[in-house]
């Protein structure tokens, strides 16, 4: 049994997460970290409503007991501000990552997204990299950068995806051929996997998912 800690259970991706990991028998409990509520229950579900992420502070004992931390709170990068990107993409994970309790027996993974890197010509991807590698030098047992391009929706899904990334489902056959997209059935296995396996890679990609996901 593992123990979740979830953010961004509002958003796309968190949601369906969340959903997928109510549904797996491998979780015993998620604890939900959010500016509001996700609208859902479930026995195993808790939620944590924080205004301010950065207000949270170390040894705070409602983040005792969980073994991993799936952090897929953020903000499309289109339209915001570097300032504003800024803090929601990197200080927050960070400030997150820092006051977790029990590192060392603790994985987390950072949502960044396909195209992160460090040599990107874009702003979002040099700070998603950034964040990756703070958070990997923090001392988790585990910590990764999951990097996922394209997700199908999990049933009972409330939030979904912006028009553009609805109509890029239509592509679905090909980018499952070329193992471009994941269901969130596979990202929760993938994430038990690299918590209790590990991976070699810091950044983990929508064919490393499929691969996690299969050998686990």
């Amino acid at each position: 049994m593992h123990n979740v800690i979830l953010t961004g259970a509002t958003g796309y991706v968190g949601e369906g997460m969340l959903l997928a990991m109510l549904d797996d028998e491998r979780i015993g409990k998620v604890l939900s970290v959010s500016r509001r509520s996700c609208g859902h229950t479930h026995p195993k579900l808790e939620e944590l409503l924080v205004e301010d992420f950065m207000s949270l502070q170390a040894g705070d004992e409602r983040f005792a007991g969980y073994d991993i931390v799936f952090f897929a709170a953020g903000i499309s990068s289109v339209g915001c501000p570097h300032d504003v990107y800024d803090k929601i993409s990197h200080d927050i994970p960070v400030h997150f990552a820092e006051i977790m309790p029990d590192k060392a027996s603790m994985t987390f993974i950072y949502v960044s997204g396909a195209g992160t890197s460090d040599r990107g010509g874009q702003h979002w991807q040099k700070v998603k990299s950034s964040t990756e590698r703070e958070i990997e030098a923090m001392g988790f047992a585990h910590a990764f950068g999951w990097r996922p391009m394209q997700m199908t929706p999990y049933k009972g899904q409330k939030n979904r995806q912006l028009p553009a990334q609805k109509a890029s489902l239509a592509l679905y056959p090909l980018t499952r051929l070329l193992r471009q997209c994941n269901s969130m059935g596979e990202m929760v296995s993938a994430m038990l996997n690299v918590s209790e396996n590990g991976f070699h890679k810091r950044g983990v990609s929508p064919s490393d998912i499929i691969k996690l996901a299969k050998s686990f």
